[in-house]
C-alpha cells in the first residue's frame, strides 16, 4: 500500500475526505497485515498534523472495533498459531477488569501488531465495552508516537528517506530469510 495513493484517495474526496479516511482505516485494520501507518502518513499529509492526528486516531478506534466485533462473529473457533504467546494466551483466558488491563498493556507495547491484538482480544472473554474502552486508552500514545515519527520522516530530505526505506527493506529481508531458515 502506497502513502501517496491513500493521499490521493482521501484529498480528492472532496467533502467525504474524513469519511474515506475513516474506511481506509477500518479496511486496515480488518486485514490485520497492512501498517497503519501508511494510513497515518496521508491524514497528517492531507490534514496537517493536529487534524491528521485526530482523524487517525478515530479511524484506529473504529476500525478496531469493527475488527473485534468481525472477528469475534467470524473465526472465534479457529485458533492462530501466534496464540501461544504468553501475554495472548493471559489475555484469552481473562475477561472483566483483568482483560481490560491486559488490552491496554498490549496496545502499550509498540512491538505488537494490532491485528494480532485485535483477534486475539476477539478471542477472550473481553467484552466490547472493555476491549473498546482500553483500545480507545492505549491506542493513543502509540498514535502519537507514530504521527510524530511520521512527521520527522516526511521533512527529511528525499536521500534520507530512500535511506530508511532501503534499511526497512533489508531488516524485512532478513527477517524473511531468518524465519525461513528456521522453518527447514
Amino acid at each position: 500500500m502506497d502513502m501517496h495513493f491513500i493521499s490521493e484517495a482521501i484529498a480528492s474526496s472532496g467533502p467525504l475526505a474524513i469519511v474515506v479516511s475513516l474506511i481506509i482505516n477500518v479496511i486496515i485494520s480488518v486485514l490485520g497485515f497492512i501498517p497503519s501507518v501508511f494510513i497515518t502518513a496521508a491524514n497528517i499529509t492531507v490534514f496537517g498534523f493536529q487534524n491528521g492526528l485526530i482523524v487517525s486516531y478515530i479511524g484506529e478506534i473504529i476500525g478496531a472495533a469493527v475488527s473485534f466485533w468481525l472477528y469475534r462473529k467470524g473465526i472465534q473457533s479457529i485458533p492462530p498459531k501466534f496464540m501461544n504467546n504468553r501475554w495472548i494466551m493471559r489475555l484469552q483466558k481473562s475477561q472483566g477488569f483483568p482483560a481490560f488491563w491486559m488490552i491496554l498493556l498490549l496496545r502499550l507495547l509498540p512491538f505488537i501488531p494490532s491485528g494480532v491484538i485485535n483477534l486475539a482480544a476477539a478471542l477472550s472473554r473481553a467484552s466490547m465495552m472493555i476491549f473498546f474502552t482500553a483500545t480507545s486508552i492505549g491506542k493513543l500514545p502509540a498514535l502519537l508516537i507514530e504521527a510524530y515519527s511520521v512527521t520527522q520522516v516526511l521533512k527529511a530530505s528525499y536521500e534520507v528517506r530512500i535511506g530508511l526505506v532501503l534499511l526497512i527493506s533489508i531488516i524485512a529481508v532478513l527477517y524473511y530469510v531468518k524465519k525461513t531458515r528456521i522453518k527447514n
